[in-house]
């Protein structure tokens, strides 16, 4: 099945200008979840663009750059680990894909997720379950989202790189772990709702 081939039924439908939504950084213990919409030709199609998950982080970059220049309409979306503390990270999701489509600038009638509902909208919403291996907007949408998250984080571990944010990019791997309980969590940047962070938390405040 080719990737374009459930956006081409829906064009064949009369939907002109179909969005595809995706985030990244669901799972991290730290920093954001990104969200980004995609707009993009109707007779656009590029055999490469893939779930962000199922590709290099180079493969990725070629990608960014090649929907850039293809695409009618990138807008992103980015909610703050404290938003994500306040609201969970569901709601937190939506609101970044909200946002995202409303940084688009440009009019659609139809918008693809990635298996999440969104109720603000005034046009249909269809979710679509694994939409970033399914439908060739979702996936260009999972690779801008992955690509703008990943380049935060790197900000982000030139000013506190004793948490290695460059190698892992927030997710809970060995060295991360490591680090928070050596230095503790980071507010504002680390998502004092999840675990271990919550008990790390809470292990501080008992030194003072």
């Amino acid at each position: 099945m080719l990737l374009n081939e459930i956006e081409t039924e829906y064009h064949r439908e009369g939907y002109t200008f179909i969005a595809g939504v995706d985030e990244a950084g669901r799972g991290p213990l730290a920093g954001p979840v990104v969200a980004a919409a995609v707009i993009l030709p109707e007779t656009y199609y590029d055999g490469n663009i893939n779930d962000s998950k199922k590709l290099t982080d180079t493969k990725r970059r070629e990608l960014f750059s090649e929907i850039s220049k293809h695409a009618l309409a990138i807008g992103v979306g980015v909610v703050s680990a404290s938003e994500i503390d306040e609201m969970n990270i569901y709601a937190a999701t939506q609101v970044a894909m909200e946002l995202a489509l409303s940084n688009l600038h440009h009019s659609y009638n139809l918008v693809l997720s990635d298996a999440m509902p969104l109720e603000n909208q005034s046009v249909k919403v269809i979710k679509i379950i694994k939409g970033d291996q399914k439908v060739q907007a979702i996936a260009a949408a999972s690779i801008i989202a992955k690509v703008t998250r990943d380049d935060l984080m790197l900000e982000l571990d030139k000013t506190y790189p004793m948490y290695g944010f460059g190698h892992h990019k927030g997710y809970a791997t060995k060295e991360h772990v490591e680090a928070l309980r050596k230095y503790g969590p980071l507010q504002g940047i680390h998502r004092y709702s999840y675990e271990p962070v919550k008990s790390l938390q809470y292990q501080q405040m008992k030194l003072f």
